[in-house]
């Protein structure tokens, strides 16, 4: 009889985990940035700070971006990929959003910063499909 929280033979030999790996660190690293250079950290998402008061802000956002890329460390650790496709599909939404807050505040002008979150949000997307559905050459077996 199969359990909901199965684990499946799936790591460090597929393209998804490691897709994960990399954009969870990725995330780490923005949150970081966040913290220690709030300033840098808000012009590269396409925001730049209007005043002191904003650091703050910036401070929060690093905390949640941390969180973001943290909560998936222990999932790929113990190899839970349907857990992973889960949590990361409904984190799409982060940078599916971010592209619509630069759209709608900055414009189609602004195309680096909506790059940056597209492309993000669309290798998410790919990475998803590939957690849901594909296959691992431990599969095959």
């Amino acid at each position: 009889m199969k359990n909901q929280i199965e684990q499946t033979p799936w790591g460090i030999r597929s393209v998804s985990f490691w897709s994960v790996v990399v954009l969870a660190l990725g995330i780490i690293f923005i949150g970081s940035r966040f913290i220690l250079q709030p300033e840098i950290g808000a012009v590269g998402y396409g925001f730049p700070f209007q005043n002191e008061q904003d650091i703050v802000y910036g401070k929060i956002k690093g905390i949640r971006d941390i969180f973001s890329g943290i909560v998936l460390l222990p999932l790929l650790y113990m190899r839970m990929r349907k857990a992973v496709a889960w949590v990361f599909t409904i984190a799409v939404a982060v940078p599916a959003f971010d592209f619509l807050l630069i759209l709608s505040y900055n414009g189609p002008a602004d195309l680096a910063h909506l790059l940056i979150h597209g492309i993000t949000a669309l290798v998410m997307i790919i990475t998803c499909v590939l957690l849901f559905y594909g296959i691992t050459s431990q599969d095959k077996n």
